[in-house]
């Protein structure tokens, strides 16, 4: 199946028509303008759409909306002088459309502003209120805009004439509860609603817009700087919610509504909004809300260090304590997994001296208060001045809780809670601490079973996957993982890439049905069966159809699924075989891509004398061959076809120079309900092609004569002549081998190729030649090998088929 067929486009205007039909006026005109915008994209193949139109001044035509990349990857301004030599303008003055390719873009209007690489332009009229604007779209398929691009984009065009409501301009007076965000300078002029939520007077706020960040809660800092620097803004509205620390300690939530007008001219871009409590949206923080939340936090909470972190996020700050600890109890030894502050010096001295790594452990011995609490299994409160061991007094001067964390009648660890200054603990902290202690216990014990999982899975996968692929003559390979989000049970997909004699390859991928120990242990098997049966030699077919009756007679009740393919890098092409895989997808030299669907095999397992049909693959020097598991392309909302889609068409707009990060971009929009597998191979064809020449070894008196005969015929036709003896040494030492010690025919295989000659012999027989140990002066034979790893720079024997080939090389340039 080819991404975009023949076909495809003869409907594509009319889909576009229909698509832009289905935007009712009775949407946001912004909004409406957006996703007309976004039409363009989608139908006529743009990576940037933009509508250009006059601003306060109508001598500047500015940037009011736009869909797709950033614009300065095109070298695209905010705005256009209207009497300027820009596309923009030329547009709007001729009225007619403009189509420009890389030759027209690179000797016109800010040239030097164009980055490197091609692309195409396209700028056409828009109607509209105060002399109607530009819409401005920009390709980068080699071949530009083609005719039905260039239809949809003129109904686009269309479709985006209507007035754009004006904005408000910089130096009005601000409404109480708005804000105006000067994005070069930093200043803000705010209203004095927006002031009094900050819990600022007029007179204490210096315009800056760092004195309100410095007042947001630091958790929530990276989102709101992302709609306050420009870089992370497009034009448009953002909504947040953030969270601003009050006088008394406590955080308040706060709504920012934005939108980022463009600059040009002189003037800045600026972000202008309101901000307002969103307290109505919010449960109050109260004990009950504390435990909840704590709940819900602990639910998610996977690891033992997400336990105690989640414990100390929601205990801390709300007692306003100085310190909090938590640690495992492992036999008699407290093992503290998290310290908050996690410096050594808020601790006590004992605990810095019996500080080991990165954490402290300490004998609960050493402190019996301590010890007492733990046995008696609940939560236990010393006020301040209670008299009580070094190691802990210090902990909390001011008064100190410990919890007992158990679960199922077992103390599993224990929270510890300082402070400094004298603490009350009224009865509803109290409550609050013994059930937050009984929710940590029994998320602790979880996690114990979970880390423990988790270890044995981390060891699985690492041990059951390829540490590294190996480096391919005239290809690259590259294959990413992705574990599922859903649990810690380890998945059954796997990957491998296979070196083959003749500068073949094989690339597999694989999944077997279930995501536990079983299956993990059975794509084990599969894998080292499928590498075994392809390095003997065996066509594709063959390779899956033994591993479709080794699995049968496991007698498992799983099943597994598998696509081999065979690649020839000399020749590029490939066979493939399909066990009720998804087929490869290809992306070719030009951009496009083909899913070629070919009748496959069942999955392995299930039927014992099944036919795994080879369909053949023709690859072009720059084509880049793509297999993946159903985790990448199957979700809930998309069957297997869309997926494949957009797989395909994630392909197509990425650059294969750089394989690593097109397999993390296609990774990128995984759903992780699944185990992902992805393996990618460009094939780039080889540097120098080796010469080969072959004959079949007669089993005559003469047979190692007429070998060398044929062999030195050979080197006077490639022009070799550089140790020729040593050559026909070899060859008369391993056809000799072969004829006396196997049966059946024997094939006599030359190869060619960077300067060194490569003699192949291959027999019927599996056993591979044994070098003696040591030779009498009177045997009669046992010599020959012996003298073949002498004379080579190397050799070494391959199963073929049922049978060997023993091979050795001699370099030319010695």
């Amino acid at each position: 199946m080819v991404s975009e067929g023949t076909e495809g486009r003869g409907t594509r205007t009319l889909r576009a028509e229909l698509a832009l039909k289905t935007l009712t006026v009775d949407l946001d005109p912004r909004e409406r303008l957006r996703r007309v915008l976004e039409q363009a994209l989608v139908f006529a193949g743009a990576s940037f759409a933009g509508v250009y139109t006059p601003g306060d001044d109508a001598d500047l035509l500015c940037l009011v909306e736009s869909a797709g990349v950033p614009r300065t990857l095109y070298g695209l301004r905010d705005g256009y002088p209207a009497a300027g030599g820009s596309p923009v303008a030329e547009v709007r003055r001729g009225g007619h459309a403009v189509w420009l390719g890389p030759e027209e873009l690179a000797a016109g209007f800010d040239a030097r502003r164009l980055p490197s690489g091609e692309f195409h332009l396209a700028a056409l009229p828009v109607r509209g209120d105060r002399g109607g604007g530009c819409l401005l779209a920009v390709g980068e398929r080699p071949d530009g805009f083609g005719t039905e691009d260039r239809e949809c984009l003129a109904l686009i065009a269309e479709a985006v004439a209507i007035p754009v409501p004006a904005e408000s301009v910089a130096g009005e007076d601000v409404a109480a509860g708005a804000f105006d965000l000067a994005m070069d300078t930093g200043r803000v002029e705010v209203g004095g609603d927006v002031l009094e939520l900050f819990g600022l007077g007029p007179g204490d706020f210096d315009g800056k817009v760092e004195t309100l960040l410095g007042m947001t809660v630091p958790e929530d800092l990276p989102s709101l700087m992302s709609v306050v620097e420009a870089d992370h803004m497009a034009i448009g509205d953002r909504e947040l919610e953030f969270r601003v620390l009050q006088p008394s300690g406590t955080p308040k939530w706060l709504r920012l509504r934005g939108r980022l007008l463009p600059g040009g001219d002189g003037r800045p871009a600026r972000l202008v909004g309101t901000v307002g409590a969103a307290s109505q949206l919010r449960s109050g923080v109260n004990d009950v809300a504390r435990v909840q939340r704590l709940a819900a936090a602990l639910a998610m909470a996977g690891t033992v260090r997400d336990v105690s972190q989640a414990v100390v996020a929601a205990l801390r700050k709300p007692l306003r304590a100085d310190r909090i600890a938590l640690a495992e109890l492992e036999g008699d030894r407290l093992v503290v997994t998290v310290l908050d502050p996690p410096e050594p010096e808020a601790w006590p001295e004992l605990w810095r001296l019996e500080w080991r790594s990165e954490w402290p452990d300490a004998p609960v011995r050493t402190m019996p208060t301590l010890a007492a609490a733990l046995r008696e299994g609940r939560a236990a409160i010393w006020p301040a001045g209670t008299d009580l061991e070094p190691a802990l007094a210090e902990v909390g001067p001011g008064g100190l809780a410990v919890l007992p964390l158990s679960a199922g009648g077992r103390v599993s660890g224990a929270c510890l809670i300082g402070w400094d200054d004298p603490h009350v603990f009224g009865p509803d902290e109290r409550a609050l601490l013994t059930a937050s202690a009984g929710l940590a216990g029994q998320a602790l014990m979880r996690a114990h079973a979970f880390d423990a999982e988790h270890e044995l899975v981390g060891m699985l996968q690492r041990q059951l996957l390829p540490r590294r692929l190996p480096d391919l003559p005239g290809a690259i390979a590259v294959a990413r993982y992705l574990p599922t989000t859903a649990g810690l049970e380890v998945g059954g997909d796997w990957y491998d890439v296979i070196p083959l004699p003749d500068n073949h390859v094989a690339l597999v991928i694989g999944d077997v049905q279930g995501h536990n120990a079983g299956a993990a242990t059975l794509m084990a098997q599969m894998r080292t069966a499928l590498r075994a049966y392809a390095v003997e030699g065996h066509p594709p077919d063959v390779v899956v159809s033994h591993a479709n009756r080794l699995l049968i007679d496991l007698e498992t009740d799983l099943f597994a699924t598998c696509c081999y393919v065979d690649v020839d890098l000399e020749e590029g092409s490939a066979w493939y075989v399909r066990a009720g895989h998804l087929p490869p997808v290809l992306r070719h030299p030009d951009g496009s891509t083909e899913i070629p669907y070919a009748d496959g095999g069942p999955p392995l397992g299930v039927v014992t004398q099944a036919d795994f049909p080879m369909s053949p693959l023709r690859l072009q020097p720059g084509t880049v061959v793509a297999l993946t598991t159903d985790g990448l392309v199957e979700s809930k909302e998309a069957d297997i076809d869309e997926g494949l889609d957009r797989l395909a068409h994630g392909l197509a707009v990425s650059d294969p120079a750089h394989l690593g990060l097109v397999a993390d971009a296609l990774l990128g929009n995984a759903r992780r309900e699944d185990d992902v597998a992805l393996l990618l191979m460009r094939y780039d064809g080889l540097a120098t092609r080796p010469r080969r020449e072959n004959w079949t070894v007669w089993r005559v008196p003469e047979a190692a004569r007429h070998a060398r005969r044929f062999t030195k015929r050979t080197l006077r036709t490639w022009g070799v002549t550089e140790e020729t003896d040593t050559i026909l040494l070899v060859v008369s030492e391993l056809v000799t081998n072969a004829l006396v010690h196997t049966d059946g025919p024997v094939r006599l295989d030359l190869t060619l190729v960077n300067r060194r000659f490569r003699v192949a012999v291959a027999d019927s027989s599996p056993r591979t030649p044994v070098k003696p140990t040591n030779i009498g002066w009177e045997a009669t034979g046992g010599r020959g090998i012996l003298l073949v790893e002498a004379m080579s720079a190397a050799w070494g024997t391959v199963p073929v088929s049922g049978g060997k080939q023993v091979w050795a090389e001699i370099a030319l340039d010695r």
